[in-house]
């Protein structure tokens, strides 16, 4: 071979090679494994109303107070205590704490302005391990960015994804989510019917260790829709979707005693399920097929099903609200065959995008004020349906795990706090002691 075509070849050659390496260079990295491990539903909370001005004259004479009942004879309230939030914040840091289900080892959060038609500015965001009362655990700390940005503003109608940060969490782990609202934010997007204690303090104390003494408290969100963590690949998560029963009210606060909440400590403590995540998409008052506390199960689907990352399985509870709301008011009542038809669309569209749907039986709720026996009638229907139909991908039966033997249209006494329709700590024990585990292990 001449040394003229040996040069040539060996021009070739690295021409290829270094065309190769540069490919490579070039290759992205894998990427990486996204599971909501918290998320809460949203609503955009209501100005408060305004009160009529006074009459024009001499003022009216005060009213006087009448006689307080005895201590001894008030009925223990039942419920989350009132939430407290603000109409608007100004200059005030909101810290929330979540539960993770599964742990990761980056972690970022995710913040809703959908509902609401003016921008949201966010001073800082902060996100560290909480360690009781409000205060954060050392070194455990991390400042939140988006798109780069400390502070930053959420445009109306957009949910935005903070910026990935290394902390290493495990399943079960309690965070503190701090924002500093420069404000004023007018009415937030929120939850209010929340079961953990989050704390309202003035100024920018976001990466603060502890909070001051004057801080306030509230048992709602606000704006803050979901923490996801970088999990294995087997990973995923379980949406539960619901009304108040699935949002764990009458359950008691910061004991995190909600069903979803224990639902996911079953699973964390089995190792053939340690790697699945629990979701709580419950809004007390939420109905199936119509708007009224929030939007309506089939109107809200998209935001707070399809868009969590990760979601392998909904668990769906509904009906009750549209039974004693829609079965008694208005010129249109709630039939049974209603109802499955909104059954039916979510398991649909639940199968479309490759999620699988548990139907879960409604809970009893005679001896509550609203309960009638046409009620009655489409809430046996509905689970006569849930469990024989097929439709489903699984069921699990709530009603047999807590109506009353003796009284199967009621709640058991003991699980009953006092309103006849949520259950109490005990009644959410028992439904997620209801699951069969080995269903979602397949």
């Amino acid at each position: 071979m001449s040394l003229k075509r040996l040069l040539v070849g060996f021009v070739v050659a690295v021409i290829v090679t270094g065309s190769a390496g540069a490919q490579t260079a070039r290759k992205p990295a894998a990427p990486e494994h996204w599971v909501s491990t918290w998320a809460t539903a949203l609503q955009l909370m209501p100005p408060a109303p305004r009160r009529p001005p006074p009459a024009t004259g001499a003022p009216a004479a005060p009213v006087a107070p009448g006689p307080a009942a005895p201590a001894a004879s008030a009925p223990a309230p039942i419920g989350p205590p009132p939430h407290n939030l603000p109409q608007s914040f100004t200059d005030q840091t909101l810290r929330m704490v979540v539960r993770t289900s599964i742990g990761g080892r980056r972690i970022r959060i995710s913040l809703s302005n959908m509902l609401s038609a003016e921008p949201l500015s966010i001073g800082a965001a902060h996100l560290a391990v909480h360690a009781g009362h409000g205060a954060i655990a050392p070194n455990s700390g991390r400042p939140l960015t988006f798109s780069g940005e400390a502070s930053f503003v959420v445009p109306p109608g957009v949910l935005m994804l903070s910026d990935p940060v290394d902390l290493e969490v495990v399943p079960l782990t309690d965070l503190a989510v701090s924002l500093y609202l420069p404000g004023p934010t007018g009415p937030p997007s929120s939850h209010t019917i929340g079961t953990r204690t989050s704390y309202v303090a003035r100024g920018n104390v976001a990466a603060q260790a502890s909070l001051p003494a004057d801080t306030a408290t509230t048992t709602a969100y606000a704006w803050l829709s979901s923490v996801d963590v970088v999990a294995p690949a087997d990973a995923f998560s379980i949406v539960t979707f619901g009304d108040s029963i699935t949002d764990g009210y009458a359950t008691t606060t910061d004991a995190n005693r909600a069903w979803p909440a224990l639902l996911a400590q079953r699973l964390a403590g089995d190792k053939r399920t340690r790697h699945i995540a629990v979701v709580n998409q419950g809004i007390s008052g939420n109905q199936v097929l119509r708007n009224g506390a929030g939007l309506s199960m089939l109107a809200r689907f998209d935001r707070d099903v399809l868009s969590r990352p990760g979601v392998k399985w909904v668990v769906l509870l509904g009906g009750i609200n549209d039974i004693n709301i829609s079965g008694r008011f208005g010129n249109d009542p709630l039939t049974a065959e209603q109802l499955i038809d909104g059954y039916e669309q979510i398991i649909a569209r639940s199968h479309t995008h490759g999620i699988r749907v548990v139907g879960a039986t409604v809970t009893p709720q005679e001896g509550q004020r609203t309960a009638t026996a046409q009620g009655e009638e489409i809430r046996q229907a509905a689970n006569r349906w849930i469990r024989t139909s097929g439709r489903f991908d699984a069921v699990v039966d709530f009603d047999a795990a807590v109506r009353d033997p003796a009284l199967p249209a009621r709640i058991r006494p003991d699980y009953d706090p006092g309103d006849h329709i949520h259950p109490n700590d005990a009644g959410n024990q028992a439904m997620a002691a209801a699951f069969e585990l080995s269903v979602f292990a397949k």
